[in-house]
């Protein structure tokens, strides 16, 4: 069993100008979290892909980026307690579990619930704007961490000391909006030789960019370690409809 990290993110390392964003969380005591939605679906992105996943969205986050696809949980939740959140996980009997968001490690009692789900034996991927640090992670769970590009509007946040903290089985995710975000991610996947380290991802912003468009640039690129992805879930699905609303839902215990 691995230790509980003892000095997760504080929410006074929030700038000051978004501090109003994660006001909700300011009243959640310890041993709780502010959850938007648990529920049963397939891996839409990652090398995880297409796998049955469960999935639990924490509420509330800092960054705004400009594409984001849930901001339908910046603000809204339900307190359960740590203990009840690993038990409706675990309840679904599936090996494979994300905590996602809104912005999870903005909660402290995330930190030793992924310890929990990975002693549980689970297999635990937890996806990460990158704007907060890393290192109090369990070294078991896969990190996916999601560099923000400048079409996102929050590519100053990331903190690029968490390159430093991934392990060879983590992930980055780049979310390409233009052909401006895709020189920017070349670049960076050069300087830092990112694809010779971790699993480098990049896909398209939905209705941004054509796929095809995404790959011409990855080919003219020659980083043949880069894999393009697509978000299988807005294939399958309707693109508009929540995670928790697409037809996997009857599997999900509801929160209400």
């Amino acid at each position: 069993m691995s230790a509980i990290p003892l000095k997760p993110i504080s929410l006074l390392d929030i700038p000051p100008e978004n501090a109003h964003r994660v006001a909700l969380l300011r009243t959640v005591p310890a041993g709780e979290l502010l959850i938007h939605e648990i529920y049963q679906s397939v891996q839409g992105e990652s090398t995880f892909a297409g796998l049955p996943c469960v999935f639990v969205r924490c509420s509330v986050c800092d960054l705004r980026c400009k594409w984001c696809d849930t901001p339908h949980a910046f603000n809204q939740g339900e307190r359960m307690s740590r203990s009840a959140v690993l038990e409706k996980t675990l309840s679904f009997g599936c090996s494979l579990i994300e905590l996602t968001g809104g912005e999870p490690l903005l909660q402290p009692d995330v930190f030793p619930l992924m310890t929990e789900l990975a002693d549980a034996g689970r297999t635990v991927l937890l996806e990460t704007s990158g704007a907060h640090d890393i290192g109090p992670v369990d070294q078991r769970v896969h990190i996916i961490l999601d560099l923000k590009c400048p079409d996102s509007g929050e590519c100053d946040r990331n903190l690029w000391s968490n390159l430093d903290n991934l392990k060879p089985t983590d992930q980055i995710k780049f979310v390409i909006a233009s052909k401006r975000d895709w020189d920017w991610t070349e670049t960076v996947i050069r300087e830092h030789k990112l694809d010779e380290r971790f699993s480098c991802l990049v896909s398209a912003v939905f209705d941004a960019v054509a796929p095809v468009e995404l790959v011409e640039w990855l080919l003219l690129s020659g980083l043949h370690r880069v894999r393009i992805q697509l978000q299988l879930h807005k294939y399958i699905w309707e693109p508009t409809k929540r995670g928790g609303m697409n037809p996997a839902h009857h599997l999900a215990h509801r929160l209400n």
